[in-house]
C-alpha cells in the first residue's frame, strides 16, 4: 500500500514555492527511484494551506475536487517555470485560539488517509506543522520567506527573486529620479529583518538604507541628503523596510486589522519619509511602496534550484523517517533542523557586522 504524501503552501506566496511542489512530486513517484526505495507514495496538494485541511469534507467529491489535487509528474511538469503557488496559499491558523479547529485537521489529515505532511512556508506554517507533529503527525517543512528571517537555515525560498524585483524596480526610478533631480524613497517588506531592504540596496546601489534592526533619526536622514547635494548626483534613492522605526516613533501600519497569527499589515513609512524630507530639505521627494511586485514574477535561477534541492531533500527526509524537522541548507550542504528550533527566533541582520549606522547603508569594510 502506498504512503500517502500531502503537500501544501502557507503564508505570502513568492516564486520558488511552485517548484518545491513539483520536485516533491517527481522525486516521490520517480519509477527509479521507487524500485530502489522500500516505500511506494502517492501525493496529493492541500489547496488554499491550513484553510484546505480545515474546510474540506472527505465524504464531499465536490469538497474533495475544491480543496485537494492529485498530484502527478505530467502535472507538475512546468510548475518551477512559474511564480505563486498553484496550490493556493492561506494565513489560516487552525491553533487560532478564538477558533481552534486543530480537532478537525486532526480529523481531517485521518480521513483522508494522509501519512505525512509536507508543509512549505515561513515560520507561522511551520509553526502550525511542529505542533501538529507533537499531537503525532508526521510533517516535514520546507523554508519559504522573502523576508529571510528564518533561523536554521542560510536560504529560504523567495528571497532571491524579491531582491532581484527590488533592484529591477530601483533600476527603473533611477531614469526619472535623474530626469528630474528628485529623491525617492522605496518601501520594502521586512517586518523585522532588514535583509530585503539591505540587500536590495545594496545590489541597486541606494544611497541611504532604513532597516527594522536599528532605528534612523530623521535629522540625520536629512543631513546625509544635503551633505550630498552638489557634490555627487542631483538625485538620491532611499530604500526603506516597511519595518523599520524612528527612534521616536514606533511602527507604521496601514489600518488596525490583525491576522490570525496575530501579524498587523505594516506599511506608509516611505510616504512619512518623503514628506519629512522635503518639508526640512526643500528637495522634491517622490515614494513608492513596492508591496507585493515583490512576491510576484517568475522565480530566478537560484529560486528554481534551491526549490529543487529542498523538495528532493524532503522526500529523502520522508525515506529516512526523519520527521519534525525542515529542510535546511547551512554552509552550501542541504541538511535538516528541528522545526521547533526555528521558531519564536528571527534571522535579524546583525548591525555591528553588515550595517554602518552613521551613513545609514551597508558597510564598506567586510573581514
Amino acid at each position: 500500500m502506498a504512503m500517502k504524501i500531502a503537500v501544501l503552501t502557507g503564508g505570502g506566496d513568492c516564486p520558488g514555492l511552485n517548484g518545491a511542489i513539483k520536485w516533491v512530486t517527481k522525486t516521490a513517484l520517480d519509477p527509479y527511484l521507487e524500485a530502489k526505495r522500500s516505500v511506494k507514495f502517492d501525493v496529493i496538494g492541500i489547496k488554499d494551506g491550513w484553510k484546505g485541511l480545515v474546510e474540506v469534507d472527505p465524504d464531499s467529491p465536490a469538497s474533495l475536487a475544491r480543496h485537494t489535487l492529485k498530484l502527478d509528474e505530467e502535472i507538475v511538469r512546468a510548475w518551477d517555470r512559474y511564480g505563486g503557488t498553484n496550490l493556493g496559499t492561506s494565513r489560516t491558523n487552525p491553533f487560532n485560539p478564538k477558533k481552534n479547529q486543530s480537532a478537525k485537521v486532526m480529523e481531517n489529515i485521518t480521513r483522508l488517509g494522509i501519512d505525512v505532511i509536507v508543509a512549505i512556508g515561513g515560520e507561522d506554517t511551520l509553526g502550525v506543522a511542529s505542533r501538529l507533529y507533537r499531537q503525532g503527525v508526521k510533517t516535514v517543512g520546507i523554508p519559504k520567506t522573502i523576508d529571510g528571517d528564518l533561523v536554521g537555515t542560510d536560504y529560504s525560498l523567495g528571497f532571491d527573486s524579491a531582491v532581484n524585483v527590488i533592484m529591477e524596480e530601483i533600476d527603473r526610478l533611477r531614469t526619472t529620479a535623474g530626469s528630474h533631480n528628485r529623491i525617492f524613497v522605496v518601501e520594502t517588506m521586512g517586518r523585522h529583518a532588514g535583509w530585503l531592504a539591505l540587500q536590495g540596496g545594496e545590489c541597486s546601489g541606494a544611497y541611504i538604507i532604513l532597516i527594522p534592526e536599528h532605528p534612523f533619526d530623521m535629522d540625520r536622514v536629512c543631513s546625509l541628503l544635503l551633505e550630498r547635494r552638489g557634490r555627487e548626483v542631483q538625485y538620491s534613492i532611499i530604500v526603506v523596510s516597511e519595518g523599520a522605526t524612528m527612534t521616536v516613533h514606533q511602527e507604521f501600519c496601514r489600518d488596525n486589522k490583525v491576522d490570525e497569527f496575530g501579524h498587523r499589515s505594516l506599511g506608509g513609512i516611505a510616504a512619512y519619509i518623503a514628506q519629512e524630507i522635503e518639508a526640512k530639505t526643500g528637495q522634491e521627494t517622490r515614494y513608492v511602496t513596492l508591496s507585493h511586485l515583490q512576491r510576484g514574477g517568475s522565480p530566478s535561477a537560484r529560486d528554481r534550484l534551491m526549490a529543487r534541492w529542498f523538495g528532493i531533500a524532503a522526500v529523502d527526509m520522508i525515506v529516512n523517517e526523519d520527521f519534525g524537522r525542515m529542510v535546511s541548507t547551512r554552509q552550501g550542504e542541504i541538511t535538516s533542523v528541528p522545526m521547533k528550533e526555528v521558531l519564536d527566533r528571527l534571522n535579524l541582520v546583525d548591525v555591528r557586522k553588515y550595517y554602518d549606522v552613521e551613513r545609514y547603508n551597508g558597510k564598506r569594510s567586510i573581514l
